[in-house]
């Protein structure tokens, strides 16, 4: 029959563990483990056998707290897979594929092949809660805990789709719970896409572009040039203006371009200027209301009106005018507008 530890005596076993000024076993500077008196009891009064089964029993407490440590270790450093319910996955960065993903023939033949052969790849999640740690007496248990999906959405519908828990394991640690935790979650994304070189142009430059927007409105420091962005996340230069206008401008590419997501890079430069030259022609075609100019005599003065767009210009020179003078003028051209607007 198996024997297991009693979860009580694994916590006291974990937190006795001794300090690194404490040498273990110096009966001078700790006390003696309940196995430890045992050994030493056992050699007194049983003899050698009971000793050596209590030794055995002391040295197997002390490798399985060791190997939950390890495990607890290698769940945080995304070295160890947990079988997560999808329910408990929550995609709160969105897709940088095409919004058809999921009718996609890809799409149908990965999910036929996880379907046969089981998920290969585990996908990456990032702890909802900053500060989770894995439980130390039971680490890979992870029942109620909400993680948030960083890279594998297609493997996690279709294990959804297929009623299956999803295998993940967690992304790591790098800048969780600050201003860039959202930024790494994009690069993380986009990285593992680049690796697999599964991202059209469009998806492509649009996830750039949305990256650098981000770490732009959420930056540590001096601001994001493209030189210092672009070698941050490893891609030449040109890419990332062209990136930032191709994600600036997306929904007017899609609406404009049924076939934006087959477009190639130069295509799709050429579909940018084209927007550009768009809104100029709009702008020029704007006709601007028509200015309607009078002039009349003062004297041997001119007096010069003027309207457009709804607005009213009076000017003249040569005139000096007291507050009185300009009151009386104002009376004389306000009774004549409203007239005009009884009629």
């Amino acid at each position: 029959m198996k024997k297991t530890l009693n979860r009580s005596l694994l916590k006291k076993a974990l937190d006795s563990k001794p300090s690194e000024h404490e040498a273990p076993g110096n009966s001078e500077t700790s006390e003696e483990t309940e196995a430890q008196q045992t050994v030493r009891k056992g050699a007194s009064v049983g003899g050698a056998g009971s000793a050596w089964k209590a030794g055995a029993a002391e040295q197997n407490r002390a490798a399985l707290v060791e190997n939950r440590r390890k495990i607890a270790d290698d769940i945080m450093a995304g070295k160890y897979v947990l079988e997560i319910e999808t329910s408990r996955v929550f995609d709160r960065i969105g897709t940088d594929r095409r919004d058809d993903w999921q009718d996609q023939s890809a799409f149908d033949e990965l999910r036929e092949s996880i379907k046969g052969n089981g998920q290969d790849t585990p996908i990456r999640v990032w702890p909802t809660d900053p500060n989770w740690q894995p439980d130390r007496l039971e680490p890979s248990n992870i029942e109620g805990v909400d993680f948030d999906l960083v890279t594998g959405r297609r493997r996690h519908a279709i294990a959804a789709s297929l009623g299956r828990k999803v295998l993940a394991i967690i992304a790591p640690p790098t800048n969780r719970g600050d201003v860039e935790e959202q930024f790494s979650k994009l690069f993380m994304r986009f990285r593992e896409n680049e690796e697999r070189e599964n991202l059209g142009p469009f998806e492509r430059l649009c996830a750039i572009g949305e990256m650098f927007e981000e770490l732009l409105a959420n930056h540590t420091g001096s601001a994001p040039t493209a030189v210092s962005f672009a070698q941050r996340i490893n891609v030449h230069e040109s890419i990332v203006s062209r990136g930032r206008a191709v994600y600036r401008d997306r929904e007017a590419i899609l609406n404009k371009f049924k076939n934006a997501y087959e477009l190639s890079y130069p295509d799709l430069q050429k579909a940018v200027s084209s927007l550009k030259d768009g809104k100029a022609t709009a702008k020029k075609s704007v006709a601007k209301p028509k200015k309607i100019n009078v002039t009349k005599k003062v004297g041997s003065r001119k007096l010069s009106l003027s309207s457009q767009d709804g607005k009213l210009s009076v000017s003249t020179s040569g005139l000096k005018l007291t507050k009185d003078d300009l009151d009386g003028l104002g009376d004389i051209i306000a009774d004549h507008l409203n007239k005009i607007r009884s009629k």
